[in-house]
This record gives structure tokens, C-alpha cells and sequence, in this order.
């Protein structure tokens, strides 16, 4: 009988060892501080979702504020809180091979044991054995299915990255992607210090719709890792950065170093062929642009990139050949230095290369001239923005002179160069396609004044949620309604006013609904019991 025990004790070690836990931080009561309004909140941190904070005050109402409108302060917490939340319910990502090991020895265990335990029992005893032993195998296979369909990247994370870079970038994502859009023109200074001119200037670039930059969401690790090197990606990008700016591979397509041969700005980044400014090394300096925790970049393999701390902002632990290493939650990530390879030694998740040897799906710059010739000894000394916004007026130093090119473009993406050369002016018109706008995603605002037009009851509910409108024709501008766990997970979804919500399924709890209409929109929030 004691072997009968042990043998169910060892089915259930079985299952915990694929198993988590679960379970939530205490909310806390706190002073938030919004710096532009210099005005204060007291209330609990309640959900970080679609790069807001959601905060219930002291009249148990629920606050949407925008992430950016925080202190860095309390900006580090809610990056804190976030990171434990999605560490308690994220996966360990292990390798196919890992994963089928464990299962292989899990269910040689189990049929070693039952062996075991059948050549000692007697025919009743082995009645019970039978069912136990299937129950057993059922739930190994269940386990080690339900880990391997897991993704390994939240998109919510991805998305607090590229946060405070907002609304130079936007940000979406389906069940494979994370786009990144962008019109490829940092908020830096760009240019200055370039010793190597390829004779190219920052023009804007339309990496918007279609043509958004694409990370994989469910990033699979290679078993033979591709090399960032002279032969592969030498063009196109090899990452994105948290500004939404492109990042290349440290040689160019000529095979030199893009930064030992002086091609490029303080920054770390220039100009290609198609006037696209882009980096050839790791834009470490963005991490005083955000919060230490925070990924600077994400390459096109779907992995992070981090600066010179990890994720739990401890110092950077040793770096593997590929410039990385698994993370203390199992989840790879590279790191970048001032120091080659800069961040990616060879690309450890799977990537498809075409046939120019660059990495798809991958966004594409529009050239609107013919691409420039070195200017052998010229020195770039500034690349200052002019006060409409629409060009640049780029100086540099060649053979004891300054020159300078001014140029500009239209809405309808007519661009102007006008050159002066020893104080002779030349100018150039070329016709590109229109400038590109970068959508803006609809934001959740602090709407307190608009929560009459909307009542749901009731409040707690077990069965049915009652959505009544009360203001008269509102219902033809609602264009969204959705339900959220305080883990962020959307657990209902309509695209149409509906009268009620069958809330019988779901678990115990607070959630939050979030009702979009065509100006505003409405989050309350609710119990389940």
C-alpha cells in the first residue's frame, strides 16, 4: 500500500514540476505624482495595460493615466510591479530538445514505476493501478502540451519598451507580430561626428501599415545560430530600437566596421542609400531615455535587448558567444556594449534569410534621389532641424571650409537641396511620395465625467452584466467593449453594444471593463462572486 501512495506522489511531482505559481501583490496605498499637472493621486496600483496605468483612488474609482504623464519615480514602480506580475505568470522558455528530454524521462519514470509496482501487487491491488497510471501519463502529456503552446514574449511588455517614445512610434500586435511604426527621425541630434560621409541625409521614411517593422512574438531558439557577420544581413535591419529606429549589423555592405571606419554620428547611427537613418551599433544611450528595466531594442529573432543591467536591474551578468544569455525567468536576451560585437553576436532565435541574405518580413526604406558617393575628408559638424520642421540645414568641414546643404520637403513629398559649396549655391528637386503620418493609437483617457452616460450592473454580478446606455444614441458610437483580468488577460471582447455579458464562466475576482466610444472612453471596474 505504501508504494501505491508513493506512485501518486509521484505523478503529482510530476505535474508541479511544469507548474507556477500564482498569486497576486497586496495592493498597496500610494502617492502618484503627474509632474505636468503638478498634481497628486492617492490610490492603489491596480493593472498596467496598452501603456497605462490604471489606479483606484480614494472613492474606489478607477483612473486611467498615461504612463508617460507619471514621475520617473513612479514610473519604476509600476515597471516593477509589471515585471513581477508577468515574471509570476510568464513560462520558463526552454528549448524543443530540453522540453522533450524532461518528457521522454517523465514517462519513463511513470512506466518504470508501474512496472514496479504491478509486479508486486495483487489482482485487486492492480485494479486501482490501472487507472492511476492512465490519469498519470494524461496529465504529463497535458502539462508538457500546455507549456509548449505557450508564447514566451507578452506584447504588453514589448509595448512598455517602445512606451516613452510615444508618439514618434505606435505600437499593435496580432497573434505572431509586434509592428513597430515609425517615420525612422529620432528625437537626437543626428550626423555630427560622421568622419566617413557617404554623402546621404536623414529624409522621413513611411515604416507604417504594411510596411511596420515586424518582431516575432513566439520567439523559437535555433539550434545552429546564424552569425551577425560579413556574410549575413548586410542589409537590411537586424533589430529595432525602443525609438523605433532601425538597427543594422556593425559591418555595412562592404564588409567594414560602419563605426572604426568613421561612418558614423555620436549616436552610432547614419544615412543609407535610401537617406534612411538607422544605427550599426546599440543605442545604449536610450537607456537613460527610460526606465533601467526596460529593454533598449528587440532584434528581429523576437528576443530583448538590454542595456548594461538586467532585467531585475541587477549589474549584467557574463555574455555567451551571441553577446546574451538566458535571463533568471529562462527567457534568452542579448545586451548591448560600446564594445564589438555591440549586441548581437549571432542570431539565436530562427530567422529567414531571402535571397540578399537580409532578414524577413522586414520593412523597406524609399529612396526619392540617387544615392551618394563618399566625400573623401569632409567632417559632419552639425545636422540642425529648421523651425517648420520640414528639412535640415547639415554642415560639415572639408579642406579648411564649411559648407552646408539645406533641405526641405513638402506635405506632398516634393524635397529641395539646395547646396553651398565655397559660397556657390546649387539646387536639386526631387518628387518622393507624400510624408507619412504616425497613426495614433486610441488612448484610454481619465474620463470621470462621462461615466453617467454609462451604468452596469450589477455590482457584484455571478451570472449576468447588465450594460445600460444613458444617454440617447451614444449606443451608434460605441465601438468597442472589453473585459480585462487584473493580469492584463482580455477575457471578453464585442465590437457591437451589447446589452449584457455572460459572466458565469469566469473565475472569482475584480476585472475591468473598458467600454470605447467614438471620443471617449469608460473603464469601471467590477467584482465576479
Amino acid at each position: 500500500m505504501k508504494k501505491f501512495f508513493l506512485f501518486i506522489y509521484m505523478i503529482a511531482i510530476v505535474g508541479m514540476t511544469m507548474a507556477h505559481d500564482a498569486h497576486y501583490d497586496r495592493l498597496i496605498l500610494r502617492d502618484w505624482y503627474l509632474p505636468k499637472e503638478h498634481k497628486n493621486i492617492k490610490g492603489s496600483f491596480y493593472l498596467y495595460k496598452d501603456n497605462k496605468v490604471f489606479i483606484e483612488d480614494m472613492n474606489a474609482k478607477i483612473l486611467s493615466i498615461p504612463f508617460s504623464s507619471l514621475c520617473d519615480v513612479d514610473r519604476s514602480y509600476v515597471i516593477d510591479k509589471y515585471q513581477k506580475i508577468v515574471k509570476i505568470n510568464s513560462p520558463i522558455n526552454e528549448s524543443d530538445s530540453s522540453l522533450n528530454g524532461r518528457f521522454i524521462f517523465a514517462i519513463i519514470l511513470l512506466l518504470c514505476l508501474s512496472f514496479l509496482l504491478f509486479s508486486k501487487a495483487n489482482h485487486s491491488q492492480k485494479k486501482f493501478l490501472f487507472p492511476v497510471l492512465v490519469a498519470g501519463i494524461i496529465s504529463t502529456l497535458y502539462a508538457f502540451t500546455q507549456k509548449m503552446m505557450k508564447t514566451t514574449t507578452d506584447p504588453n511588455f514589448i509595448n512598455s519598451a517602445f512606451a516613452p517614445f510615444k508618439p514618434d512610434v505606435n505600437t499593435r500586435w496580432d497573434n505572431n507580430y509586434f509592428y513597430v511604426e515609425s517615420k525612422g527621425i529620432p528625437q537626437h541630434l543626428m550626423m555630427a561626428g560622421i568622419t566617413g560621409w557617404q554623402q546621404q541625409f536623414p529624409i522621413p521614411q513611411c515604416y507604417i501599415g504594411n510596411n511596420a517593422w515586424s518582431i516575432p512574438l513566439n520567439p523559437i531558439k535555433a539550434n545552429n545560430p546564424v552569425p551577425v557577420n560579413q556574410q549575413h544581413f548586410l542589409r537590411g535591419a537586424i533589430a529595432i530600437a525602443s525609438n523605433g529606429i532601425a538597427i543594422f549589423n556593425p559591418y555595412t555592405n562592404t564588409g567594414v566596421d560602419a563605426l572604426l571606419d568613421g561612418q558614423l554620428d555620436n549616436f552610432g547611427g547614419h544615412c543609407g542609400r535610401a537617406d534612411d537613418y538607422h544605427y550599426h551599433t546599440a543605442p545604449v544611450f536610450l537607456d537613460d531615455k527610460t526606465a533601467d528595466v526596460l529593454p533598449i531594442a528587440f532584434a528581429l529573432d523576437g528576443y530583448a535587448v538590454y542595456a548594461s543591467l538586467e532585467p531585475d536591474g541587477s549589474p549584467m551578468l557574463p555574455l555567451d558567444a551571441n553577446h546574451g544569455h538566458d535571463g533568471s525567468d529562462g527567457i534568452y536576451h542579448y545586451h548591448g556594449t560600446k564594445t564589438a560585437p555591440y549586441m548581437i553576436g549571432n542570431m539565436v532565435g530562427k530567422v529567414t534569410e531571402d535571397s540578399t541574405l537580409q532578414i524577413i518580413p522586414q520593412a523597406s526604406a524609399k529612396p526619392v534621389r540617387p544615392s551618394g558617393t563618399p566625400l573623401k575628408g569632409a567632417v559632419i559638424n552639425s545636422c540642425i532641424p529648421n523651425s517648420l520642421g520640414n528639412g535640415y540645414t547639415l554642415k560639415y568641414a572639408l579642406n579648411g571650409a564649411t559648407d552646408s546643404v539645406e533641405y526641405s520637403w513638402t506635405p506632398a513629398g516634393t524635397y529641395t537641396f539646395n547646396y553651398y559649396v565655397s559660397g556657390v549655391k546649387t539646387t536639386s528637386n526631387y518628387k518622393g511620395t507624400a510624408i507619412c503620418t504616425v497613426p495614433s493609437t486610441s488612448s484610454i483617457n481619465q474620463t470621470l465625467n462621462n461615466e453617467k452616460f454609462v451604468r452596469i450592473y450589477p455590482n457584484p454580478s455571478s451570472s449576468i452584466l447588465n450594460i445600460q446606455l444613458e444617454l440617447n444614441g451614444i449606443n451608434d458610437e460605441l465601438k468597442q467593449i472589453n473585459l480585462y483580468s487584473l493580469k492584463g488577460e482580455k477575457v471578453y471582447s464585442s465590437n457591437k453594444y451589447e446589452r449584457q455579458i455572460d459572466v458565469k464562466s469566469l473565475p472569482s475576482g475584480i476585472y475591468l471593463v473598458n467600454i470605447c466610444f467614438d471620443t471617449f472612453h469608460i473603464t469601471k471596474k467590477i467584482i465576479i462572486d
